[in-house]
């Protein structure tokens, strides 16, 4: 009895390890039950083993059916997103690729905020100017209006009084202006200042399409700290460079008359061909000068650049809004070029050319001229003016740009192998169109 347990139960892991129904071993479960004298001792240990196994089964078939559910699931899945891309192609605008890229928020820094913000604010501030110059067709002999050049320029009142350098309007027929939103109108000349660069322009348009830029102070700047440039280079709407102030109380020749300009911003923003006129700003978004021009050989930004400071901007405008020109001393003679005094060994000014009835002629300086052989007689030159030493042009506008009209001056002049010292009063300079 004991062997014929023993060979059942080894029959029985054999059953349920089974994976087919071929390796089940063929025995006669009657004729092994004939073998007990106490069959109900044997029937439990068979009904347990072939409970187990059919629960083993009944497992696995629950755990294939969720495994199936799930890729069912899965697959459905997959297909509706498949068709809800392809209606989206079809309803929403396939050129926007915005709609089917996800992008995070840009995080910037605080310094990058400033300049944007700075941006955002002053751009509707600044202007684009065309200059329309008239020319004559060679063979119908029609006049037509033809860009010769364009600059930038900013609102400085709601009056719509423009603000821009004299050299971007120089020569031109008609001038047309550009807001920010892309609106243009037509401007008149207010006046202008050739020895400073600086002209006004006026256009009519709504005062609540003109936002006056904010005006600063020019006298505290410091070197190293930071301006913004905006303007339209090359013809580029509304461009933005950055840099700092590389240089203070520098100076440079108006375009115009070659007269001196005292006190000029040097900086290092990007000042191209377009950006004359532009205003330049601190970082409090003020305005400190007006861009006007670029120390470069090739014409483009060689990190040079100038702007004329806005207190000297200020007082100019204030006079040609008021009276449509600047007053302005002078002292009446011509002048020859620097270089040339200096070839005759001597420092001051050589007197050209004195009108009689300008001051310098009316209080007696004799000007340059020829004999009756054609010998060079030079002329007065000029040493000093009110005890300031002159060895040159700019020298001599310094001094003059101090003083007022009608003020009472003294020239010391060298005449012949003497000195001599001559009263002269100044008188405005001539009206100009």
């Amino acid at each position: 009895m004991a062997a014929l347990a023993s060979t059942f139960f080894v029959s029985i892991p054999k059953l349920s390890r089974s994976s087919t129904a071929n390796s089940i071993p063929k025995f006669s479960l009657a004729k092994s039950l004939s073998h007990f004298n106490r069959p109900n001792l044997i029937a439990p240990i068979v009904v347990s083993a072939l409970r187990d196994k059919f629960v083993r089964d009944d497992s696995a078939s629950e755990l294939d059916s969720r495994n199936g559910l799930k890729k069912l699931v899965d697959s459905l899945f997959v297909l509706c997103a498949s068709v809800a891309l392809s209606a989206s192609l079809f309803v929403a605008d396939v050129d926007s690729a915005s709609a089917f890229v996800v992008t995070t928020p840009r995080k910037l820094q605080s310094d990058e905020l400033a300049t944007v913000r700075l941006f955002q604010e002053n751009t509707p501030s600044v202007v684009y100017i065309t200059n329309l110059a008239a020319r004559q067709d060679a063979f119908t002999l029609d006049v037509l209006e033809v860009p010769q050049g364009s600059g930038s320029g900013f609102v400085w009142d709601t009056d719509g009084h423009i603000v821009t350098n004299y050299h971007v309007i120089r020569g031109a027929s008609d001038l047309k202006v550009t807001l920010a939103d892309q609106s243009t109108y037509d401007a008149k000349v207010v006046g202008f200042d050739q020895d400073k660069d600086v002209a006004v322009l006026r256009i009519d348009a709504p005062k609540d399409k003109l936002r006056p830029i904010p005006i600063g102070v020019s006298a505290d700047l410091l070197v190293g700290q930071k301006v913004y440039a905006i303007g339209n280079p090359f013809g580029l709407d509304h461009t933005l460079t950055t840099g700092v102030i590389s240089g203070l109380r520098r100076e440079i020749s108006s375009a115009a008359t070659g007269r001196p300009i005292q006190d000029v911003i040097q900086t290092d923003a990007a000042i191209n061909p377009g950006n004359s006129g532009g205003p330049l700003l601190d970082s409090s978004g003020n305005l400190i000068g007006i861009n006007t021009a670029i120390y470069s050989p090739s014409g483009a930004s060689s990190g040079v650049g100038f702007s004329i400071p806005v207190d000297t901007v200020s007082g100019i405008v204030d006079q040609l809004v008021k009276f449509g020109k600047v007053t302005r001393p002078i002292l009446g003679i011509k002048f020859a070029p620097d270089q040339s005094v200096e070839q005759l060994g001597v420092s001051g000014v050589l007197v050209l050319d004195a009108p009689a009835n300008g001051p310098a002629g009316k209080a007696g300086l004799q000007p340059t001229k020829r004999d009756a052989y054609g010998r060079l007689i030079l002329g007065d030159i000029i040493t000093s003016v009110n005890g300031k030493k002159v060895t040159n042009g700019s020298d001599l506008y310094r001094i003059l740009d101090q003083c007022k009209v009608g003020d009472k001056i003294t020239v010391e002049v060298l005449r012949g192998d003497h000195l001599e010292k001559i009263p002269v009063i100044l008188e405005p300079k001539p009206d100009e169109t």
